[in-house]
């Protein structure tokens, strides 16, 4: 196995591109984030401003009928669009010239919504993210890998992950075990954790941002953001998921003589990406 590539400043400025100082919002992508359901419409909300606060210029939700006005209101810059269903995802029908797409946060796994999901699946070739129940779905259907696309991005917490790859019992056999998933589904794999590694088949690579402050209700779903939003700016796959990761963790460094470990919440990554983006110093 090869020992891991550290993610730190140098390596990042190496992937990072500054911003075309006569650019504008039609050129800096647009990112759409699919997810929610009845009591779930927040995880859509933080992803979608994850995405506008990491640069893309047009960032869309769509999401059950139920999260129409909860999205509109809490994140007024973010356009909207609605399933058929009331209260979750039934069928992802887009008509929308979009440059790339996070889905599943929030989603949950009603059969409908596992359909859906599935349609999806068999119809897109735009770079995507799959996170939260999304992965779970993948996990109860295990056939359905062959329909995502070559260099998605699956990002998934400990316990995701071993619903996708089997239980381990130890960290190299985890890592080696992720790395045979990555590998046979061309997929590129966040593993997210202290620290944080991202695999790209053979490629491991391990991240030096962050603390204990991330463990909190959303953070994952801010990074799915995130790392939509990248790609959605034209990084390579690697490149987003890598920078995505490292700027994640960075905002709780950043953040972490203000708020101490125990008050940080999911908003204060999104409110701290600037601060994180500015340390790079370009």
């Amino acid at each position: 196995m090869n020992s891991p590539i550290v993610i730190d400043r140098n390596e990042i400025l190496k992937r990072y591109k500054t911003i075309d100082k006569y650019t504008h919002k039609g050129i800096q992508g647009h990112a759409l984030l699919v997810g929610g359901s009845y009591g779930k419409i927040g995880a859509v909300c933080l992803a979608s401003k994850a995405a506008l606060r990491t640069g893309c210029g047009l960032v869309t939700a769509f999401v059950p009928q139920c999260g129409y006005e909860i999205v509109q209101i809490s994140v007024p810059e973010v356009m909207v669009v609605v399933d058929d269903h009331e209260k979750y995802l039934s069928e992802i029908a887009l008509n929308l010239d979009v440059d790339a797409i996070g889905i599943g946060p929030g989603m949950g796994q009603k059969m409908a919504t596992q359909k859906a999901f599935h349609d999806f699946l068999s119809n897109n070739n735009l770079p995507l993210v799959i996170d939260a129940d999304a992965l779970n779905i993948l996990s109860h259907n295990p056939s359905w890998m062959a329909l995502v696309p070559p260099k998605a991005i699956l990002t998934p917490h400990p316990k995701e992950l071993e619903r996708l790859i089997g239980k381990w019992h130890t960290e190299e056999e985890k890592i080696g075990k992720t790395v045979v998933f990555s590998i046979v589904n061309q997929v590129v794999i966040v593993m997210k954790g202290a620290p944080t590694y991202i695999i790209d088949g053979q490629m491991i690579y391990r991240n030096t941002t962050g603390n204990a402050a991330l463990a909190t209700a959303g953070s994952g779903d801010v990074l799915t953001g995130m790392i939509t939003s990248l790609l959605a700016q034209s990084y390579k796959t690697i490149d987003a998921a890598i920078l995505g990761v490292y700027l994640h963790g960075l905002t709780a460094d950043v953040a972490l003589p203000e708020t101490g470990y125990q008050s940080f919440i999911a908003s204060d990554i999104i409110a701290n990406i600037g601060k994180a983006y500015l340390s790079f110093g370009l």
